[in-house]
């Protein structure tokens, strides 16, 4: 067995969810190999707690949501929320050969699948310990331009990253967003102005995702004022978006232009809670540089940040704001990316990606990657 495999296995079990003896752990894959999931349920069995598997694939649920109706898509919901009741702790390993595979899939049947999953999906986020990975498959090597082989010795070297030299800049982070009230950000095509006051600023730092590296909150719902143009593509739904920029007035999107302009405002019309913001974070994993259109990677870029159109994090950093989307779209702020900076209260925070307030320079990339 690849070695590469247990270390990640036993720090998705012993770290992100701190497995105890006896819990009950689903195991959802649809792209790692069979080696990772026998190396997970090993790990798990260490812990005296008892692996469960559940197998998937891309292809075919593509073909399930493509044709299915609104009565089977709510059984497979309400069989779903059975199934992870029963369970303490939930690992799914995301990915594809086919990034695409979604995009005849008409957005109206994929949003009536989204409604009746969500039940079953909140009860994951919000009542187990939970992980999330995209296994690096060929089409991910190809969105980020990178060999197969190059692309699975970064994935395996952001993955086992030591999350918890993170620890001390996100605590001096998190306490500077808590007691904040306004934000404001500027940068090429972005003049945006909101608060976050009252609002819990939530650390990541290898519990939930991976990888990982961000530190979020969520903006006063009706308080976003201004324009937001984000500079990395974002596949949702099946399609590529480019070149998004909203425009907020009272904290509703109240224009949005992209690549496919009317493809992205038909995802924002999914229900009334679209068009508002359920998220705002920060990504600062320094492994991560470049977009690879993959948001699970793309939302940790060291140097950005992602604010995010629809559902806030409910037990977490609760704005109010309830949608069946939740997309996390990134802008970077890095020089070569146009720069831009972030402001707490009329405070420079950050400038051109890079941490200037004192406590913070701690997430840099320079002092994070300083004794590798």
């Amino acid at each position: 067995m690849d070695p590469r495999y247990e270390k990640l296995a036993k720090n998705l079990v012993d770290y992100s969810m701190d497995t105890q003896p006896g819990e009950r752990v689903l195991i959802d894959n649809s792209a790692a190999p069979e080696e990772m999931v026998l190396a997970l349920m090993r790990a798990v069995r260490e812990r005296g707690a008892k692996p469960f598997v559940k197998i998937s694939d891309a292809r075919i649920r593509r073909e399930f949501i493509a044709h299915g109706t609104r009565e089977d898509f709510e059984a497979v919901g309400d069989l779903e929320l059975r199934q992870i009741q029963q369970m303490q702790c939930y690992v799914v390993f995301r990915g594809s050969h086919n990034t695409f595979e979604m995009s005849d899939v008409p957005v109206e049947q994929q949003q009536i699948y989204c409604k009746a999953i969500k039940s079953a999906h909140e009860y994951r986020v919000n009542k187990t310990k939970w992980v999330l990975l995209e296994w690096p498959t060929s089409a991910m090597a190809q969105s980020a331009r990178m060999s197969t082989e190059a692309f699975e010795k970064f994935f395996f070297r952001v993955c086992t990253l030591d999350y918890g030299r993170m620890r001390p800049g996100i605590e001096a982070l998190q306490s500077a967003m808590q007691s904040a009230d306004r934000v404001m950000i500027k940068g090429p095509g972005t003049d945006l102005q909101f608060s976050i006051r009252g609002i819990p600023a939530i650390p990541c730092i290898g519990e939930r995702n991976i990888p990982d590296g961000e530190i979020y909150t969520a903006p006063v719902r009706d308080s976003v004022e201004g324009i937001l143009s984000y500079n990395t593509r974002s596949i949702y739904h099946g399609k590529c978006f480019e070149n998004v920029r909203f425009t907020f007035e009272r904290g509703k999107i109240v224009e949005a232009v992209a690549s496919d302009t009317e493809a992205i405002n038909k995802i924002l019309d999914s229900d009334d809670g679209a068009r508002y913001i359920g998220e705002f974070a920060f990504g600062f994993n320094p492994h991560i540089l470049e977009p690879i259109c993959d948001t699970l990677f793309d939302e940790k870029i060291a140097g950005s940040f992602h604010f995010t159109p629809g559902n806030a994090y409910e037990n977490d950093a609760d704005n109010g704001n309830r949608s069946q989307i939740h997309w996390d779209l990134v802008c970077i702020q890095r020089p070569e990316y146009g720069g831009g900076e972030i402001y707490f209260d009329g405070q420079l925070i950050r400038k051109d990606g890079l941490f200037v307030a004192a406590g913070l320079d701690r997430l840099n990339p320079a002092h994070l990657l300083a004794d590798e």
